[in-house]
């Protein structure tokens, strides 16, 4: 194969590298099999390009922190109560979201490059060209998936579909909130993970709809918006609601004044027309119901899990299995306690602070170059994508202060895909 075919033969399994990630990106709300599926497929068709056309590897500036964060992952397996399970859990889940980021990292384009001219003066900037449609085609893909999540949550909500009488009682606390009767999760596993998974969506929606021009695109983003906020209301995650609500309100406040009066506005309208929600919510500061009380118990088995095990932790996935030994609140093993509620306790409790520190480099750094890189940056698009990432991942921080969402594979398995798209769009795009 001579370096002409070589080039083209590379070039065609990269476009479908990236195809297999829009699919990936479509299917994570609905599917763990087949999303694992296509994780296999894109890889296969990496090392195949590799070994038949040519070597690539793009590194990226996380590099480092994320191969301690497995390193320490793995060797926490040995402090592990059942190391078989932990390996198992470990290279299951560590191993598919790395692999996720670096799917991605591999598969967009960054040097398909063409010069335009961008601004009035005779200043030329070398823009991405390829990079911007594989954007855009992700963002409707996006999009697409989100529609169709949000229609089952609203059919679950208004006409009970796909949700039996003991899903409707089993997230809702009817002695603390008796007016509270469903509380809807879609395709997601529970109201909490929908919740979380609408949060990172509705700041992804509010960077691009602050960003573009284009008047039509904005009033269907903004529609979009507005019906993801209703959505996530039914859930009633009041952890997700606050931790978006906080995150938009400090933006609006800082950047865009308009924008937080838009945000009032429709905040109030949902308040509102949903007396369910306004008690919800303000349980938060007036009373402690079973899940709050329950939490506070988690945190305070997990701060002494810490203390025990600093170094290395308890081991990768064992939380439920050592959390009896630490149960100051249930005594007894009637019910499995699989995290701790709260991101960044689960974490230092799993994986030691060496391992939760080397995670935070990662998740908190991606937050830092996406609110950097969407100030410099003169596509909007761009701007608008990395702003959404930002925004997003800031309301999944906040909200780890009281949950842990990203417990689920599949939204956190979103959240490293999105860092990959972050990481690329943080390289100089312009010259």
């Amino acid at each position: 194969m001579n370096i002409f075919k070589k080039n083209r033969f590379n070039n065609d399994c990269k476009r479908l590298m990236f195809y297999i990630v829009a699919a990936l990106l479509f299917m994570l709300p609905f599917s763990y099999e087949i999303s694992s599926l296509l994780l296999v497929v894109g890889w296969l068709v990496y090392i195949y390009k590799s070994v038949k056309g040519f070597f690539e590897w793009e590194r990226t500036p996380f590099d480092f922190p994320i191969a301690i964060f497995v390193v320490i992952s793995f060797l926490s397996i040995f402090v592990s109560p059942d190391p078989a399970f932990s390996f198992y859990n470990c290279y299951n889940l560590v191993g598919r979201y790395v692999l996720t980021y670096y799917l991605v990292v591999q598969s967009l384009n960054i040097k398909d490059v063409k010069q335009v001219k961008v601004s009035s003066d005779t200043d030329k900037h070398v823009v991405r060209v390829a990079l911007l449609e594989q954007v855009k085609t992700l963002l409707y893909v996006m999009c697409f998936s989100l529609a169709i999540v949000i229609v089952y949550g609203f059919l679950q909500a208004f006409f009970g579909i796909g949700l039996t009488s003991e899903e409707a009682m089993v997230w809702t606390d009817n002695a603390i909130f008796p007016g509270l009767k469903t509380r809807v999760f879609s395709t997601w596993q529970n109201p909490n993970l929908l919740g979380g998974y609408l949060d990172f969506m509705l700041g992804m929606l509010m960077g691009i709809f602050v960003v573009v021009k284009n008047r039509n695109l904005r009033i269907a983003i903004g529609i979009l918006f507005c019906i993801t906020a209703f959505c996530l209301t039914l859930t009633y995650a009041r952890g997700a609601c606050l931790s978006i609500a906080v995150v938009m309100a400090v933006y609006g406040a800082l950047y865009n004044r308009k924008i937080l009066v838009a945000l009032i506005a429709l905040a109030v309208i949902l308040l509102v027309s949903d007396a369910a929600l306004v008690e919800r919510l303000t349980s938060v500061f007036s009373k402690l119901d079973t899940s709050s009380e329950m939490r506070l118990a988690f945190w305070e088995s997990t701060i002494a899990m810490i203390l025990d095990h600093p170094l290395l932790g308890i081991g990768w996935g064992a939380y439920f299995m050592v959390y009896p030994s630490y149960d100051y609140y249930m005594q007894g093993d009637f019910i499995k306690i699989v995290h701790a509620h709260n991101m960044y306790l689960n974490f230092m409790a799993e994986i030691g602070l060496f391992g939760f520190v080397s995670y935070m480099v990662y998740f908190f750094g991606i937050i830092y170059k996406a609110f950097k890189t969407q100030i410099s940056d003169i596509e909007p698009l761009n701007k608008g994508v990395m702003l959404g990432i930002g925004l997003g991942m800031s309301a999944l921080a906040l909200n780890g202060l009281t949950d842990y969402v990203m417990f689920n594979t599949e939204l956190s398995m979103l959240v490293w895909l999105f860092s990959g798209v972050a990481v690329i769009l943080g390289k100089k795009v312009y010259k």
